[in-house]
């Protein structure tokens, strides 16, 4: 599990990838490399490793058509990021809620 959560986490680290991501999420239809590459100030190649990454963490799927290749984005896999913060985020709700109550009987004391 926590092999899938690095890679979750390498792929959403970069702000490219995320922007790639994004449009992928949003976009109606799968998009071609080429119209994913056009949106941004990147090089086909490049846009290409980013997708890669993308793909290596489950959150795109490649489908090959002839010659072109269409990206769709599959948002899933933060599904497992999600259940992984949630753990950390009780545990400082729960962390704060314990020195607010040892804070309060501190002074009432």
């Amino acid at each position: 599990m926590q092999d899938k959560i690095t890679q979750l986490f390498k792929a959403i680290a970069e702000p490219k990838r995320r922007d790639i991501f994004h449009a992928l999420v949003i976009a109606t239809s799968a998009l071609s490399i080429t119209q994913i590459s056009n949106q941004f100030e990147i090089s086909r190649q490049g846009v290409t490793k980013h997708i890669k990454t993308l793909e290596d963490a489950g959150l795109v799927y490649i489908d090959t058509k002839g010659r072109e290749r269409f990206c769709s984005a599959n948002a899933k896999p933060l599904k497992e990021l999600n259940k992984w913060m949630a753990f950390y985020e009780q545990f400082w709700d729960d962390s704060l809620d314990h020195l607010d109550t040892y804070l309060n009987t501190s002074n009432n004391a």
